[in-house]
């Protein structure tokens, strides 16, 4: 299928939770018939009692028992101390059963994120954040683990023989989780790549031209619809939540009648996400195995 196969009025669907499924279904069939040994673990580190983190770690926990894998949410304290944290993290490190480790983000104010995330070991990286990762797939090396929104995305068009080579994706947003991955990995699919963020002049004629649209801003609805492209193939990947309780994207959902593709909010790219952070910590595990962990992305 090609970006434009499919009529304006009757955008496809791209449907996160059904792809996920189809994902999980394949790790749990690897892990029943290949998988020697104690099952892959996988350790996250929770500090304080963020209502959002509470929920997203569940949905974590939960994907990953289902799969047969083992495990563990470790809630640290608000006020725990840098040092303390980093001094968790290497006893993570150098525990043998551990094969995989998530820092959730957002960490509170006193602690260095980066300066965390660089405290991981990058062979149990679940989240691919680290720098020598993130190094890797910026030079053409696969890592293990590539961070799992992006790839969630990059597996979802796949999946939907979407096609992004020789295609123009202009790509809204330039962080380190979602906007530079994600930029890269459409690169390594022969895609044309702009980057777009809040100093960005003219965003609605950039938008006008791009095949791809990846949103990926944190602003509800900032995206209208009639700045995209007819025919236009959409990954939106904010989600947020209304006074009304409603949760809506970054894009405008009458995109719906003008693009070929879209990802729906909620049921797009978050159950994409949990999914490539189970193949994540399968692949981690196997690597520390001594197995030999096949590259996707840039085949």
């Amino acid at each position: 299928m090609t970006i434009s196969d499919v009529e304006q009025s009757h955008a496809l669907r791209l449907d996160g939770k059904h792809v996920s499924k189809a994902i999980l279904a394949e790790v749990g069939q690897e892990l029943a018939t290949c998988w020697k040994g104690q099952p892959p673990k996988l350790v996250v580190l929770l500090v304080g009692n963020d209502p959002a983190s509470e929920v997203y770690v569940s949905h974590k926990m939960k994907a990953s028992q289902k799969l047969g894998m083992t495990s563990e949410t470790r809630r640290l304290p608000a006020t725990i101390s840098e040092h303390e944290l980093l001094d968790r993290l290497d006893s993570l490190n150098h525990d043998p059963d551990v094969h995989a480790i998530l820092v959730q983000l957002p960490l509170p104010g006193h602690i260095n994120s980066q300066r965390v995330l660089e405290a991981i070991d990058p062979r149990k990286d679940v989240d691919g954040f680290h720098p020598l990762n993130m190094g890797q797939l910026l030079t053409g090396i696969e890592p293990v683990a590539l961070p799992c929104t992006p790839a969630g995305m990059v597996r979802l068009l796949d999946y939907y023989d979407l096609s992004v080579a020789g295609k123009h994706a202009v790509v809204v947003g330039r962080s380190n989780i979602v906007g530079k991955p994600i930029s890269l990995m459409l690169l390594h699919r022969h895609a044309t790549v702009t980057i777009c963020h809040s100093r960005t002049p003219d965003l609605p004629h950039l938008l006008s031209q791009a095949d791809v649209v990846v949103a990926a801003i944190g602003r509800p609805n900032y995206v209208q619809a009639d700045w995209v492209k007819p025919g236009a193939v959409v990954l939106d990947v904010g989600i947020n939540r209304m006074e009304d309780g409603s949760l809506c994207g970054d894009v405008e959902k009458a995109v719906v009648h003008r693009a070929s593709a879209v990802t729906p909010v909620p049921g797009g790219v978050g159950p994409m996400t949990i999914a490539m952070l189970m193949v994540n910590t399968m692949r981690l595990a196997q690597a520390q195995q001594g197995q030999t962990v096949k590259p996707w992305l840039m085949t």
